[in-house]
């Protein structure tokens, strides 16, 4: 599995850790922010990684930022991208299994042990498992497409 990673100035040091573990579990990453400024603006990181996935250059986006809330806003804009912010594991796992979510984001004042959790039940969780749900994100796609 490839995943496209990036974050504002403010979490790079839990990007860095994610990409060591994730790396240490034989998955590719893309890095979108390999070098930050103080003056980054999250939205732009945002829309490099959801332009991966949309791309299907990778299957799933992780975004950090501090509270992210700013890089759900922005990976939302993205035609095709469903982003949750994700706050424990049952978030994780609902956002895939009801709403077919493809990227995420959390803050990094988290624990990182707990974002690793997150991370893991994110990536194994099965994507939409009941009909009613893909019913659901087939009306939020076609309102997408029709505006």
């Amino acid at each position: 599995m490839t995943i496209a990673i990036a974050s504002d100035h403010r979490g790079v040091d839990y990007k860095n850790k994610i990409i060591t573990y994730l790396t240490n579990k034989s998955y590719q990453i893309i890095d979108c922010s390999p070098e930050n400024t103080p003056t980054d603006d999250y939205p732009d990181y945002a829309f490099l990684v959801c332009d991966k996935v949309v791309a299907k250059e990778a299957e799933i986006g992780i975004l950090v930022c501090r509270t992210g809330i700013g890089m759900s806003i922005a990976a939302n804009k993205v035609h095709g991208i469903r982003c949750a912010k994700i706050n424990s594991i049952e978030d994780a796992i609902l956002s895939r299994n009801d709403n077919g979510a493809n990227v995420m984001t959390f803050n990094f004042t988290e624990d990182i042990n707990k974002i690793f959790s997150y991370i893991d039940a994110f990536i194994s969780a099965e994507v939409i498992n009941d009909p009613r749900h893909q019913r659901r994100v087939d009306k939020i796609m076609k309102y997408e497409a029709e505006h």
